[in-house]
């Protein structure tokens, strides 16, 4: 069984027991979480299609920790112009752990 479910804007594939890199959540470490804006449901043979969200359907997890992603840089550069211009940045995330797909 598996679910792909909306979260701030991104879509991700849910499956109990896996680990979600989701985009940084404010709820802390050890902290349960439920997602219900979720968009489809995969059951063996039966599916479900939301338009746009699957009614009474949840994902619930668990946040396992606050992590932050490899460091992209950036460089900004104009030719004859003696404009460089070099950052780096790095993505929080969180990693949360599927603990159930329930729909009713």
């Amino acid at each position: 069984m598996y679910a792909l479910v909306e979260i701030k804007g991104f879509q991700y594939k849910a499956e109990k027991g896996k680990l979600l890199r989701v985009s940084r959540l404010e709820n802390e470490k050890g902290k349960k979480v439920e997602f219900e804006s979720v968009l489809f449901i995969s059951d063996d043979d039966k599916v479900k299609c939301g338009n746009p969200y699957v009614k009474n359907a949840k994902v619930k997890g668990v946040v396992q920790d606050h992590i932050r992603g490899d460091k992209v840089i950036v460089f900004k550069h104009k030719k004859r112009k003696r404009y460089n211009k070099k950052y780096g940045h790095r993505q929080p995330y969180t990693l949360v752990m599927v603990e159930d797909i329930t729909q009713k």
